[in-house]
């Protein structure tokens, strides 16, 4: 085979390499940017492409072949829309049971009197309450250290085998209905989380509220913030040991819902 000839192969084959990783990428690169922690404002643009980049690189040999380029024509825009809600879907579901965990937070915040303690939050864009950010960020630890980023690059592989680049998108009526399951459990976990600490701060102000009726000279409601912010946070601290089990039903909650989206 002569030079020419072999460059033009060479050449054929770099373009389809090229090709293939940018058809993969656009399914990884839109769940990166609609999922939590990596696809918040803290991590910048550049470090999400690049990661996009890198993992289509190393999934692209693995997956079914993507359809051949044929130009900017209605199947190849419809192609492209199709990956950007399936990867935008999946990045979706994971937000959900973040916010499950910020909102845990809000209700805690109510009850231990810190809902006035405002801040900016680059995570979740615009502003939130401390306890809603702490519990925001413990989600996302026990999120990296039960291995959740590795079971989350197995599903999108189990997306592209049972959703392949090109076909069509699941019955709509299917996703419409898993919509308001999901949502409950995000808004039962959120509770569950948040009961203990709720039910102790009612307790405690409720104990204030008798002795103030019952000693009003001592003027307990004075000592009701101060020893509510303690007790909130010493729970707190006990709570966050007790916190990995209910995450992980939660995470694996919504790796099964999207699993039935891709599916």
């Amino acid at each position: 085979m002569d030079p020419i000839t072999r460059m033009m192969i060479d050449g054929q084959q770099a373009f389809a390499i090229i090709g293939t990783t940018l058809w993969v990428m656009l399914r990884i690169g839109a769940m990166l940017m609609a999922m939590p922690m990596v696809g918040s404002r803290a991590v910048p643009a550049r470090v999400r492409a690049l990661l996009a980049v890198a993992l289509s690189v190393a999934l692209a040999p693995v997956l079914p072949p993507v359809p051949a380029w044929s130009g900017f024509d209605a199947a190849t825009v419809l192609g492209i829309a199709r990956e950007l809600a399936v990867g935008v879907s999946i990045g979706f579901l994971l937000r959900l049971i973040f916010e499950a965990g910020a909102m845990a937070g809000e209700l805690v915040a109510q009850g231990t009197g810190l809902a006035f303690a405002q801040m900016s939050d680059p995570l979740r864009g615009g502003s939130s309450g401390v306890v809603g950010q702490w519990f925001y960020l413990l989600f996302g630890l026990l999120f990296f250290t039960s291995n959740g980023h590795l079971a989350l690059i197995s599903l999108l592989v189990d997306s592209y085998r049972a959703l392949p680049i090109g076909t069509a998108l699941p019955d709509p009526h299917a996703m419409a209905a898993l919509a308001p399951t999901l949502f409950l459990q995000v808004f039962r976990g959120a509770l569950t989380l948040a009961l203990p600490l709720v039910v102790a701060m009612l307790a405690v102000n409720l104990a204030f509220g008798v002795l103030a009726r019952a000693a009003p000279a001592l003027h307990p409601m004075q000592l009701g913030l101060p020893v509510s912010l303690l007790l909130g946070l010493i729970l707190l601290a006990l709570l966050a040991g007790e916190m990995a089990m209910p995450v992980q039903r939660l995470l694996d909650s919504a790796f099964e819902a999207a699993r039935q989206v891709t599916g």
